[in-house]
């Protein structure tokens, strides 16, 4: 199954996309889009130039364990693009993904402009990642 992760943001979203055998994700891309509306739009676009089967939206709960306001905004995205989709959409809890993919820009070397065109990417792509080893080894 094609799925799509998407790390929703103020004003960059980013997107990543896995194979149909789910073993790979990898980063499409970035929005850079402050409107909620047009990101949603691009977002559902997106997904259907891409033959998406499902997506999964990243749930930034806060490090106890409850959602705050962000978390709550990220759930009306989700529920939005659900329903402008047409798709079945998962919220999965992001917590420390964006701390992981400035990790792995720092192990590449990725500084400056570069950097912060990508960093959206790479946490939908670890948010992806978790979510495809979660449904291996939870069928």
């Amino acid at each position: 199954m094609i799925i799509l992760g998407v790390d929703f943001g103020d004003a960059r979203t980013g997107l990543a996309v896995c194979d149909k055998g789910e073993m790979l994700a990898s980063p499409i891309g970035v929005i850079a889009e402050k409107d909620f509306m047009v990101c949603l739009e691009k977002v559902a676009d997106i997904a259907q130039s891409n033959c998406v089967e499902m997506i999964v939206v990243g749930y930034p709960k806060n490090m106890n364990g409850t959602v705050g306001p962000r978390a709550e905004l990220c759930q009306k995205f989700a529920e939005q693009l659900k329903e402008k989709s047409g798709l079945p959409v998962e919220l999965w809890d992001e917590r420390c993904t964006t701390v992981s993919a400035h990790a792995y820009l720092n192990v590449t070397n990725t500084r400056g402009k570069k950097r912060k065109a990508v960093v959206d990417a790479v946490a939908a792509t670890i948010i992806l990642e978790n979510f495809l080893e979660y449904r291996k080894n939870h069928g």
